[in-house]
């Protein structure tokens, strides 16, 4: 009973720093915050800050793989077929989550954008790669297959990254279609 109570407290702890951090990242650059900044906007102490984690960048570090868990998540829901819409609607929600979520958007803009970019790629390419691998043979290699996934990541993740930076003028729905577009014609044919 004790440990549950523990993890509970450690869960509401970590919500407020990270809750406190896309707060205070609404006032400050990223690379501007501090952990002054994150303890006094979560209303804990110090040392609840370090129990959860070193640093800023440490944190930021757990907050980039949270981001890239929620993409993972999406992903587990969409089963490409032959259907715009569907595919569409995917696409629709990417652009949504990366709208909606200031970290990201943020991070999308920032020099440390890149690091991300990598992280998130490798990721995904690895997420990717282990879903296809249960998948039926298709006409291509395993390693076309590969590259093509790489393709199709590192062009979606450039969709965003341009889009962000451009303060998102573009409406999430023409961005979604330019993204299916590229799905439907690029690697949708290598995984039927």
């Amino acid at each position: 009973m004790i440990d549950k109570i523990l993890d509970e407290r450690y869960h509401i702890a970590d919500e407020a720093i990270h809750d406190a951090f896309f707060l205070v990242l609404k006032e400050k650059d990223l690379e501007k915050i501090t952990v002054s900044d994150i303890i006094k906007r979560a209303g804990i102490v110090r040392s609840t800050f370090y129990n959860h984690y070193e640093n800023i960048p440490a944190l930021i570090n757990a907050i980039e793989d949270k981001t890239i868990h929620d993409m993972f998540s999406l992903m587990e829901t969409f089963h490409p077929k032959n259907d715009w819409n569907m595919c569409r609607s995917y696409f629709l929600t990417i652009c949504d989550y990366t709208k909606t979520n200031p970290f990201l958007a943020n991070l999308l803009r920032s020099p440390r954008g890149d690091a991300f970019f990598e992280k998130a790629i490798t990721m995904l390419h690895r997420y990717v790669t282990n879903v296809m691998q249960n998948k039926t043979p298709s006409q291509h290699s395993k390693e076309e297959i590969s590259y093509m996934i790489a393709c199709t990541i590192g062009s979606t993740i450039g969709v965003l990254h341009k889009w962000t930076r451009e303060n998102c003028q573009v409406p999430a729905e023409t961005i979604a279609d330019i993204l299916t577009q590229a799905f439907m014609t690029g690697m949708l044919p290598f995984i039927l």
